[in-house]
């Protein structure tokens, strides 16, 4: 089951992700909320719209805008709206 994985710590895993461009998007209930903290960081997607981010919290370290997601992406990227994806040193294993 895919996992994410930030200071040793599961922040996130399901057997239901779904790849796109190779990033591994969790669906929302399988985040651990507890280590997500709500970023002002917005980028845009040409294809799949506005991504809006998380900081990861975890053991007192932050790692700024290292997951994000589409609350409202556009009808080609429907199927991950929500769904959370992660990087800068997060590590995604299966």
């Amino acid at each position: 089951m895919p996992r994410a994985i930030w200071n040793n710590v599961v922040v996130a895993d399901s057997d239901q992700t779904v790849v796109v461009e190779g990033n591994h998007y969790f669906p929302p209930d399988s985040i651990e909320a507890e280590y997500f903290e709500p970023s002002t960081l917005r980028t845009v997607c040409p294809w799949k719209g506005v991504a809006d981010y998380h900081d990861i919290i975890v053991n007192g370290s932050r790692n700024q805008g290292a997951a994000w997601f589409y609350a409202d992406p556009s009808p080609a990227a429907a199927d991950i709206k929500g769904y959370v994806a992660f990087w800068r040193g997060v590590r995604v294993e299966r």
